[in-house]
Parts: structure tokens; sequence; C-alpha cells
């Protein structure tokens, strides 16, 4: 990988690497949305484009799979959902691959996020589970900010009593969570990943589950290989996707590391930089 990525406008043109793609892989938040959290206009005529091409086009974020579906509603059909940072991936409503997390791994998770709040921290868990996420905060505006990444949530008494397959457990604080809340994660660091997945949220999965494994396990089954395939990332939970692809983008404005470890430079996510750099690579 080079050190420094090329910048979009000096991307080559058609010949052999974008004429072959066959997949497009882009995270949401920092990314494809822009800071409104919109999906830009550009997108859709794009995505009819690529599917008349016959190119895949899967969102892969660490939002809930009925979140993504309600995005993507209207062309979801045949769209593979790489959700919940890569522990839940699905296609059509059937499950293509899942890396659930113990039950007993998200409780304990839990009652540590219990104690960093009783501690004076401004945070809340958010269970997930394969039907819903569970949270046990019912203040609106932890709530708000639950409701933009999980559709499908239910607030219970106590998250460590739900009868679910859990398959992360997602923590967001009003402050830096890299700085508040990881730290106090670091426990589960030695068995499970912890990865800040953004300013205010940092996700604790099974050491084997992030989007780069769910996007490597897609490759296998379609048959398509890095080189046919267009990841864009913005944070550090897209680091193994962008792994995973020969072309691979960093969002202008990205953490400095995925700038680091991706190709290419794309646009910002405010000014609809994945559709205009699929459509200028691909030559739609």
């Amino acid at each position: 990988m080079p050190a420094t990525p090329t910048p979009l406008t000096d991307v080559p043109g058609p010949p052999a690497g974008p004429a072959g793609i066959r997949l497009v892989v882009t995270d949401m938040d920092g990314t494809l949305l822009d800071d409104a959290k919109r999906i830009p206009d550009g997108l859709w005529p794009v995505l009819a484009e690529l599917r008349r091409r016959g190119v895949l086009f899967s969102p892969a974020s660490g939002r809930q799979y009925a979140t993504l579906a309600r995005q993507f509603a209207e062309v979801a059909e045949g769209m593979v959902f790489i959700a919940e940072n890569g522990t839940y991936v699905v296609r059509d409503g059937v499950e293509l691959s899942a890396d659930p997390l113990e039950g007993s791994v998200a409780a304990s998770i839990a009652r540590t996020v219990r104690r960093l709040v009783a501690g004076g921290v401004d945070a809340g868990a958010v269970v997930c589970g394969k039907r819903a996420a569970y949270v046990e905060r019912t203040d609106e505006p932890f709530l708000a900010e639950v409701r933009k990444y999980y559709v499908e949530h239910r607030i219970v008494p106590d998250v460590t009593a739900v009868e679910d397959e859990m398959i992360k457990v997602a923590v967001f604080a009003f402050g830096s969570a890299e700085h508040s809340v990881a730290p106090a994660l670091a426990e589960f660091a030695a068995g499970h990943q912890v990865v800040v997945s953004g300013e205010h949220w940092v996700d604790v999965m099974n050491r084997t589950a992030n989007k780069g494994a769910a996007l490597r396990g897609l490759q296998r089954a379609l048959g398509i290989t890095p080189a046919q395939t267009m990841v864009f990332g913005d944070y550090l939970n897209d680091l193994e996707m962008l792994d995973a692809a020969e072309w691979s983008f960093a969002m202008e404005g990205a953490h400095p590391e995925v700038v680091r470890r991706a190709r290419h430079l794309a646009p910002s996510n405010n000014d609809d930089g994945v559709p205009r750099t699929i459509a200028r690579v691909l030559g739609l």
C-alpha cells in the first residue's frame, strides 16, 4: 500500500482494473451519508447503472440490518448488507453469515458500561441482537442517537436478561468515545475487538468479526477478487475492509490511519464523494 494515497483526479482510466469491477462496498456514516445523515441524490442513478451492468452494491456499516434495509428499501432486492460492523451479513432477508458474541460476554460488557455511567461518564450500552437492539437508558437525547442506527430497538429493564442471539455491543458516549469509553473496555481486548467506530461510538465484537472478514467471505462466496472490488471508508472500523480491495478509497477528511491504508482518495461525504468516484472510475 502506498504511504500517500492517490487523489481521485489521478485515478487511471478504464483499462484492466476499473472495467472489471464487480463489487462496490461503502461505509455509511462519514462516507456515503453527508453530515446530515442523508444519502446523496446522485447515488440512485449510479445504483441503477451498476445493477444494469451486473455490479453488486453493498452497504457496510456499524448500523443495524433493519436500518440499512429501510434506507435502501426501494432498491434492496439482491443487495448484500454488511451490517453491525461485519457481524451480520444479509441478502434478501436471508442470513449469509454471522459471528455471534457469547451472551455472557455481552452481559459483562453491559455491566462494565453501567459502572462507567455510575462513575460519571455520560454513556449507554446498546446490546445488539439479530432480532433487535436492546437498551436500558430511556432519556430522549440517548434514544435519539440510538434511533439513527437502530430502527429496530427495544427498551428493556435489564439488557443482560434478554433472550436473543447477540452479535455486538455498541456503546455511545456524548463526549469522545475514544477517550471516555474505550479505555474502560480495554479489559475485553484480549479476547475480543474493541473498535472506535466513530467520534461517539465504541463497538465490542468477536476478534474474528470485522467488515473486512465479512467482505472476504462475500468475495469467496461470489468468486470476486480484490482486484474486482471497490471500497470506500473513513474511520478505523473500515481498515480491514480497505485491505480487501485493490480499489480502496479514503474519503477526504477521513481518519489519518484510513488515509494511510487506502490506495486512493475520494471527495468528502458532503461533496457526493462516493457516487462521483464510482461514476468517475467506472466511466458511468
